[in-house]
C-alpha cells in the first residue's frame, strides 16, 4: 500500500526541533545513516512548494550562525523514506543545509509494483519536477543562513532526476548522481553550467557501465568538468545502503563519501 503523509502546517517538528552539531566525520569513517545506525531525526517536515501543499520534504540545520552551502537531497523511486531523513541530517553535520525533497507528494512505495506507479506518475509531468526543485532551491537561497550556493544528490530515480533538474534549471551550483538515468548526447549536456559528479557500480544495469563510459565520454565531448567513478564488484544502491553488504560495500562507499565531500566543498563552500 503507498503510505500517505499529510502536514498541515509549513514547518512541523519531526523529533526535536534542534539544530544538528556540526561534526564532520573523519576520512576513514562512513557516516552513521548510510551503514543503519543513526540516532534519531534531528530535523523538521517542511512544506517548501506552495503549488502542492502535500508535497512535504524534510529539513536538517547544522547549528553556527555562519553561512553555509545547501544541499537537496532527491529520493531513490520509493520516495522520502527514514534513511533519506537520516542522511539528511549527515549532511547537516557536515556543516550543510540540507532540504530531503519529496517528489512525490508526501507518499512512499512499499513493494516494485508501488514504487513504479510513484516513478511513472511523476516522470510524465516532468515540468513539475522542475518547479518542485526550483522551489526548493528558492527556499535554501532565501534563508539567512546559506550562501546562495546549492548543489544537488540524487540517488537511483533521484539520480537522474537530479541530472535532469541541472539540464533544466540555472540556479543552483553543483549535482552528484549516484545511479540513475543518464544521457550521452553532447549537445544536450552543453547546457550545464557546473561540474558533474557521477557515482556508479560495476555490476548495475541501470545504468550500465557501458552507459556510464557513453555519459563520460558525452561530458568531455561537451567541455563538462566531471569526475566520473566506476565501482568495482558493487550494485546499484551500494552508497546509500552499506549495511546490505558492509564488507564488499564499505571500502568504495567510503572512498564515494570522501569525493562527494571533496566536490560539495569546491561548489558549495565547506571545505576542509
Amino acid at each position: 500500500m503507498i503510505r500517505a503523509f499529510l502536514f498541515a502546517v509549513l514547518l512541523s517538528p519531526v523529533a526535536a526541533l534542534a539544530e544538528v552539531p556540526v561534526n564532520p566525520t573523519p576520512r576513514d569513517q562512513l557516516p552513521n545513516a548510510i551503514i543503519g545506525s543513526a540516532g534519531p531525526l534531528a530535523g523538521q517536515a517542511l512544506n517548501y512548494y506552495a503549488a502542492n501543499p502535500a508535497t512535504t520534504g524534510y529539513l536538517s540545520v547544522p547549528k553556527g550562525n555562519d553561512k553555509k552551502g545547501a544541499v537537496i537531497l532527491i529520493h531513490e523511486w520509493n520516495g522520502l523514506t527514514q534513511r533519506i531523513r537520516e542522511t539528511a541530517d549527515a549532511f547537516a553535520a557536515e556543516g550543510y543545509v540540507a532540504l530531503a525533497a519529496d517528489l512525490y507528494q508526501g507518499r512512499t512505495g512499499t513493494n516494485r509494483t508501488e514504487n513504479m506507479v510513484l516513478v511513472n506518475e511523476s516522470l510524465a509531468d516532468p515540468d513539475q519536477i522542475i518547479k518542485n526543485l526550483e522551489s526548493a532551491v528558492t527556499y535554501l537561497q532565501s534563508r539567512a543562513d546559506v550562501n546562495g550556493r546549492v548543489a544537488t544528490v540524487g540517488w537511483c530515480y533521484g539520480g537522474g532526476v537530479a541530472l535532469s533538474f541541472a539540464l533544466g534549471s540555472e540556479h543552483h551550483n553543483g549535482t552528484a548522481i549516484f545511479y540513475g538515468r543518464l544521457v550521452d548526447d553532447p549537445e544536450k549536456l552543453k547546457h550545464l553550467n557546473h561540474e558533474i559528479l557521477g557515482t556508479f557500480a560495476e555490476l548495475d544495469q541501470g545504468p550500465s557501465p557501458d552507459q556510464v563510459n557513453a555519459f563520460a565520454e558525452a561530458l568531455r565531448e561537451a567541455g563538462i568538468s566531471n569526475d566520473i567513478h566506476i565501482y568495482d564488484e558493487v550494485h546499484h544502491g551500494f552508497w546509500l545502503h552499506v549495511d546490505r553488504n558492509p564488507k564488499t560495500y564499505a571500502g568504495p562507499a567510503l572512498h564515494a563519501w570522501n569525493r562527494l565531500r571533496d566536490y560539495l566543498g569546491r561548489t558549495i563552500g565547506v571545505s576542509e
